[in-house]
């Protein structure tokens, strides 16, 4: 039987912010991250596809616990879009279905289209998407050949900024590449935007790249990829990107609290409201976070015990 591995992280943990390569599932950097800090208690908030890169918060220890509270409704990406050319998967790894010269196309006739793809949308996810349909994943039954016809949902495209454009004619294609900046909402496809866009031109569009810069707080300065994390175990340096206190203080807004009551957050016990909306880190005088808290009513209760009285 193989020795039980000490996990290198104490019980409380924190926050994993991982620059995910391309090519990796989102499980398999949990299973990775798993393996270097020698621990199973690992989760994420949001997955992130194969093809694209950037920033995936993963929870450790106890600090799982946040995922699910974490306010990440807001996400920015950096991407690029080909119009000329769609795919069944609305990005670069789907067959080709059609293709469009796009050349003639204006600046200013993608202005237009940008801003009618801007504000408060209803989208159609993308059809390879993980949306369940009758209790089995979209992209599943896509890929089984079934026909999934997806309903619109509510978005919001708060940004969506072409910062270059690049014309490409290959003597018998002519593509427009964009270089695209996007800050949305959760829930929203980057993929579907640029699909919506090929079609509101008429030449048809797909992802060629992309790369999710920020996740609510987290950005890709609080991340490390899976090589520097790994260089970082074998050197024996620390791992987590932000300790549970420092994760609270970055992602909740702050009350501060005396001993007692923190002890009586650590025992189940609530707190008079103080008017903060939503949910917020109680933090004792020495600046470490006892519970998370939400008001209702003329109570404070804890939806998280952070540091419970048996911890």
């Amino acid at each position: 039987m193989s020795e039980k591995r000490t996990p290198v992280v104490d019980a409380l943990g924190g926050l994993l912010i991982v620059d995910k390569d391309g090519g990796w599932t989102s499980h398999d950097v949990v299973a990775k991250s798993r393996r270097l800090l020698r621990t199973k208690k690992i989760g994420h908030a949001g997955t992130l596809d194969p093809m694209a890169t950037g920033v995936l918060v993963l929870g450790v220890e106890r600090a799982t616990k946040l995922l699910g509270l974490l306010t990440l409704t807001t996400k920015a990406y950096a991407a690029t879009i080909r119009l000329g050319q769609s795919t069944i998967t609305d990005d670069a790894e789907g067959e080709v279905v059609a293709t469009t010269p796009a050349g003639h196309i204006t600046d200013a006739e993608i202005a237009s289209g940008v801003a009618e793809l801007t504000g408060d949308i209803q989208q159609v996810p993308a059809t390879v998407s993980a949306i369940k349909v009758n209790g089995e994943r979209a992209y599943a039954r896509a890929r089984a050949g079934e026909d999934v016809q997806l309903a619109a949902r509510p978005v919001t495209v708060s940004r969506f900024d072409i910062l270059a454009r690049r014309d490409i004619d290959t003597g018998t294609e002519q593509f427009v590449d964009l270089d695209v900046e996007v800050e949305c909402s959760s829930g929203t496809y980057i993929r579907a935007l640029a699909r919506d866009l090929g079609e509101k031109l008429g030449v048809g569009g797909h992802l060629t790249a992309l790369r999710r810069t920020r996740v609510g707080p987290f950005t890709l300065e609080h991340a490390r990829t899976l090589e520097e994390l790994t260089a970082a175990s074998e050197a024996e340096q620390p791992l987590l990107s932000l300790d549970i206190d420092e994760a609270t203080r970055t992602a909740f807004p702050l009350r501060e609290i005396d001993e007692k009551q923190a002890d009586d957050l650590r025992n189940g016990r609530w707190l008079d409201p103080v008017g903060i909306k939503g949910v917020y880190a109680a933090v004792d005088p020495s600046g470490r976070t006892i519970a998370l808290l939400q008001e209702s009513g003329k109570r404070a209760s804890s939806v998280m015990v952070v540091r419970p009285s048996n911890l």
